[in-house]
């Protein structure tokens, strides 16, 4: 299945959880963050502002950061867990 996003959206792809630290200490299923980092996956067309549509930021395969999440917008496509984010919930693109 491929997801077109609408407006402003973006589908992230998440980036894996740590298996463990930096010190190599193995992190219990419990302890693992969830990242806020991810590959920009599709990107809708932009938003509309006085009759012009206005382009998002990012671009397809860019490696972004984003806000904490804490609504239900993640979803499974093809056994794949996807995020659904709005422009405004990205934080920086990482070059």
């Amino acid at each position: 299945m491929k997801l077109k996003p609408l407006g402003d959206r973006v589908v992230v792809k998440p980036s894996e959880r740590e298996e463990k630290t930096k010190s190599g200490i193995v992190l219990p299923e419990t302890a693992k963050e969830e990242p806020q980092e991810g590959k920009v996956v599709a990107v809708g067309p932009g938003k509309w502002i006085d009759d012009k549509r206005i382009p998002l930021d990012v671009k397809e395969g860019d490696k972004i950061i984003y806000r904490k999440q804490y609504g239900s917008n993640k979803i499974d496509v093809d056994d794949e867990e996807l995020l659904i984010l709005g422009e405004d919930e990205i934080l920086a693109v990482v070059t």
